[in-house]
């Protein structure tokens, strides 16, 4: 079994909205956590970058990659899930522009999505797809992920049975980092471990 070092990505001058396929850059205080990222990892080996495609993340991973002098890959399908009419939005500017709604969101959360926004079903099919596709590259190279709060919040409740709670504590600084490993079962399907 092979492990995979999920990371999340540095903050944006977005932090604290709903930054879902918004594509802000790093801030001068993600660009310091990127600095203090790379000093936690100088003890891990690292063969091979994977990254989002959103700037906030591909800026987190290009600066992994050129500190261990690797190759760094971009995949879109690393994203966070879309949050429709809602991105860039606080949770006040949410409420104050449709309270019936934004309750109602928070009473079925996760299952209903944000208006125009990606459905959590097909956030995590897509996240456990590319989980699937990554688990094979961990068996060949040691690797660094570099995405988003939501996808290792999947990672955590899907492939661990970690609850909500749990993962949001787990995934809510900047540069949060989440050991996982990673195997394929004989049916395909993802089964994981959290170290």
């Amino acid at each position: 079994m092979s492990g995979i070092l999920f990371i999340r990505h540095a903050e944006t001058d977005m932090a604290g909205t709903f930054c879902g396929h918004s594509d802000p850059e790093v801030n001068a205080r993600g660009r310091e956590q990127i600095s203090e990222l790379i000093n936690r990892l100088r003890e891990e080996s690292i063969e091979i970058v994977y990254t989002s495609d959103l700037r906030r993340a591909s800026s987190t991973a290009n600066a992994i990659a050129e500190a261990f002098g690797v190759e760094c890959h971009v995949r879109p399908t690393l994203r966070e899930i879309n949050f429709g009419t809602w991105e860039g939005l606080s949770w006040k500017e949410i409420e104050q522009r449709d309270a019936v709604y934004a309750r109602q969101w928070i009473a079925k959360h996760p299952m209903l999505a944000a208006p125009d926004g990606e459905a959590f079903r097909h956030f995590e099919q897509r996240v456990l797809n590319e989980v699937e596709f990554l688990s094979t590259k961990a068996a060949e190279q040691s690797i660094a992920v570099v995405t988003h709060a939501g996808v290792l919040r999947i990672v955590l409740c899907s492939l661990n049975n970690c609850n909500q709670a749990d993962a949001w504590r787990q995934t809510k600084t900047y540069c949060a980092i989440v050991r996982q490993s990673v195997a394929l079962s004989l049916r395909g399907q993802v089964i994981g471990a959290h170290l």
